[in-house]
């Protein structure tokens, strides 16, 4: 790890020997977080999960604590998407319930945050570094049809210093009972946005989980999924990445029980010298599931994208389904995409396939555009479009689909001016 890695971390470290005895939860488990991150620190490139994401632009920056309470957060919640449904507002990791519309019904149960975390791997320091000083989130249980929930996390620096926030939030979704949640991230200036979301599926659940990350353009969003999903049950996830210097969205989910469906997609859309890493892990551990696994990037500028995606097949989870395809569409001769797709099989009778296409804009379908009196930029735009509208054709709910839609065309208008 680097000099500057190894500092930043040590000044995390000192925050909490600061706070611990203030910070809410379980005292001990925050205890046995910050040992875990004292030994892993921050992930560096030295390291295979972290070899094409480099923190280096994150250890350059000094991270406050945000004490000061944002006063135009609704100002700031103004550039979320609209939708009509109720939400839960989150703003430098503290929920703000003047702007927060969300309330427990029959179906859904909205409690405070979690004070253990179910699941913290041993490998992920952004995990443990959560663990180890998040101060809010919330636990979302859905016992039947409970609809459409929104999350929403504004961040934005303190008096022109850069904070860090750590949202932990915890997602139960019980036998037979069905929710979609659209989560969303916004805000201004610089700060890091590290949330970590726990996702528990029981058998016949259905979760609808769709991100959209558009972070503040000078800010640092690393966030991590962490679930399980039981027999007969589906976890259908989606992530658009628009915003943020350098990002990375890392999704582990275990398939503990048989006939389950597990889609882990997404899209990134990059420029100048953004940075967007999506990496999936796929663990199958029971027979007769499916697992699928699509990400289309387009970048331009100087940017970077990466996607590394692995499927674990157990020797126990016979006819499994694994599929993963990466798509990238370079609009630049700086721009470069890093791909690592993997297959981990311990079992004899499966399917299992991944592949990855890179290319710039198609000359005979430019021609073809040209031929019949389509400006050349306007030719250009229309394929890009077609190729980003592919990808959200994974989201099945309409109205969500239309915010990433509206959304997308935005990110894409400002980068094409």
């Amino acid at each position: 790890m680097s000099t500057r890695l190894t500092s930043l971390a040590d000044a995390f470290l000192a925050r909490f020997e600061g706070l611990k005895k203030q910070l809410p939860g379980n005292a001990s488990v925050r205890a046995e977080a910050a040992e875990l991150f004292r030994s892993l620190g921050l992930p560096h490139v030295r390291q295979e999960a972290w070899r094409y994401t480099n923190l280096r632009p994150l250890a350059e920056t000094t991270f406050h604590e945000p004490l000061t309470a944002l006063t135009d957060g609704a100002a700031l919640l103004a550039r979320a998407p609209a939708l009509d449904a109720p939400r839960l507002v989150f703003v430098n990791g503290h929920l703000n319930g003047d702007l927060s519309t969300a309330e427990s019904t029959d179906a859904l149960r909205i409690g405070e945050m979690p004070t253990t975390p179910a699941l913290m791997p041993r490998d992920a320091p952004m995990v443990a570094l959560n663990a180890m000083l998040t101060e809010d989130g919330t636990q979302i249980s859905a016992v039947g049809d409970a609809g459409t929930l929104m999350l929403v996390s504004l961040g934005t620096d303190a008096a022109g210093h850069a904070v860090d926030f750590h949202l932990h939030h915890r997602i139960h979704v019980a036998a037979g009972a069905r929710l979609t949640l659209l989560e969303v991230s916004v805000g201004r200036g610089v700060y890091l946005n590290n949330p970590v979301v726990e996702v528990d599926v029981e058998e016949g659940g259905h979760f609808t989980h769709v991100r959209l990350q558009q972070d503040a353009e000078a800010g640092f969003h690393l966030a991590t999924v962490l679930g399980q999903v039981a027999g007969k049950a589906t976890y259908d996830f989606f992530t658009l990445n628009l915003g943020a210097r350098l990002s990375r969205t890392e999704v582990r989910m275990r398939i503990t029980g048989p006939d389950s469906i597990v889609h882990l997609n997404g899209a990134q859309i990059l420029g100048g010298h953004q940075h967007g890493d999506i990496t999936t892990i796929v663990s199958h551990d029971a027979p007769d599931c499916a697992s699928r696994q699509t990400v289309k990037n387009v970048l331009g500028g100087q940017s970077r994208g990466v996607f590394q995606g692995k499927i674990e097949v157990a020797r126990a989870a016979q006819k499994t389904d694994g599929y993963q395809m990466n798509q990238a569409l370079l609009l630049s001769p700086d721009a470069e995409i890093n791909c690592k797709p993997q297959l981990e099989i311990y079992a004899d009778d499966v399917k299992c396939s991944h592949g990855a296409t890179v290319g710039e804009l198609d000359a005979d379908q430019m021609f073809y555009l040209r031929s019949r009196g389509v400006p050349a930029e306007e030719a250009r735009n229309i394929l890009i479009r077609a190729f980003l509208t592919e990808a959200l054709d994974e989201v099945k709910d309409d109205a969500i689909r239309a915010v990433l839609e509206h959304a997308l065309s935005e990110r894409w208008e400002r980068q094409a001016a």
